[in-house]
């Protein structure tokens, strides 16, 4: 084992870690909050921002997925993630910059946002999971990333049970939904919605909105790419 591969492991052990461990005292209040709040909201409404959510996350699945680099199974790992390294990098810029565009706007621009940003996010994954060698027209890839993208942007509670799957990808994948209409699609949007409210909530403030729309973007494409990097790892070197 070379230096790199020691530095991955270990990087890749004290990701485990924070996965794994269990939810602080705030994040389980803040989860209480949302879960009665998503209580109060009717089961209509939830139905109809569940189904949009699913309809935007599918047409950017099978987009995405004719549109990425050709996998490469023979790169060096540290040459592979030097690549991927610089295409977070691009990414997270771009979506910084459409996050203080749109943040710029108030209300009306920063709606914009949700879609645009989730287009980013995803294709990011896309792109990431080609320089690992995996061919994304593969279903089941397509729902490894949609759990990648759980893990990312979900409670601390919720990481818990993710981690698990991620980590015994090949024992679980033969029994996970067997089409895209069978997938968990309203866990998916409370997990992303509850998540980013926290988040991007002061974004939608005309003028201020641009610098929390700039920064919450940065940050959350980075976590997600070194999620989707860490993810792909446990794969690659189990």
């Amino acid at each position: 084992m070379d230096n790199y591969q020691h530095y991955v492991h270990a990087e890749l052990s004290s990701w485990l870690y924070q996965m794994k461990k269990p939810p602080s005292l705030g994040s389980k209040l803040s989860h209480g909050v949302q879960s009665k709040i998503n209580q109060w909201i009717p089961e209509k409404v939830h139905k109809t921002i569940t189904l949009a959510i699913e309809n935007l996350v599918k047409a950017v699945l099978t987009g995405s997925s004719w549109i990425v680099p050709r996998p490469d199974e023979t790169m060096p790992l540290k040459v592979r993630e030097f690549k991927i390294r610089n295409r977070i990098k691009w990414y997270r810029n771009t979506a910084s910059v459409e996050g203080a565009v749109t943040g710029f706007g108030g209300i009306l621009l920063g709606l914009a946002d949700f879609p645009a940003f989730l287009t980013i996010k995803m294709k990011l994954l896309f792109d990431i999971a080609a320089l690992y060698g995996v061919d994304t027209k593969n279903y089941q890839e397509r729902l490894f990333l949609l759990y990648v993208f759980q893990l990312s942007f979900s409670s601390q509670r919720r990481r818990n049970d993710l981690i698990g799957l991620l980590e015994n990808w090949d024992v679980y994948k033969d029994t996970l939904p067997k089409t895209m209409d069978e997938f968990d699609w309203k866990t998916f949007q409370l997990d992303y919605r509850d998540y980013l409210d926290l988040a991007k909530l002061a974004q939608l403030l005309p003028v201020v909105g641009a610098g929390v729309g700039a920064i919450a973007n940065y940050k959350l494409t980075e976590q997600l790419g070194r999620n989707a990097m860490n993810a792909y790892r446990l794969r690659l070197l189990h």
